[in-house]
């Protein structure tokens, strides 16, 4: 049972970081950002923010990565003003690099459809 709460609470919080990076967050880095998932302790203690930036190489993905570590207590502190728990959990973000994979393996799959297309 516990397991659905920090699931609900993870979705909510997604919900108002998302919120909260388009219209509160000053810190240019920061904004161009988009939360893909928040997974929350069982304890509702610390939440992990998956985020993936919004095109740039890897040292842009590293300074929105430092902007949101930057904002994270303003960002907290927000999230406790607009959400009713007991406690806000801590914040984690870190990059989430699902969607690479995704095109990594299509890739490979087409490699794979054309390569079995010429051999037949």
């Amino acid at each position: 049972m516990l397991g659905r709460r920090a699931e609900r609470v993870g979705t909510l919080i997604q919900e108002e970081i998302s919120r909260l990076i388009l219209q509160s967050v000053k810190d240019p880095r920061a904004r161009s950002v988009t939360v893909t998932r928040v997974r929350v302790s069982d304890d509702l203690r610390y939440a992990k923010v998956y985020v993936a930036p919004i095109g740039g190489g890897e040292p842009q993905r590293q300074e929105a990565l430092a902007g949101l570590t930057r904002a994270s207590g303003f960002l907290r502190g927000e999230l406790g003003r607009r959400l009713c728990l007991r406690y806000v959990p801590e914040l984690h973000f870190l990059l989430d690099d699902s969607l690479e994979q995704e095109l990594r393996l299509a890739e490979l799959f087409r490699q794979i459809e054309a390569t079995e297309t010429k051999e037949r």
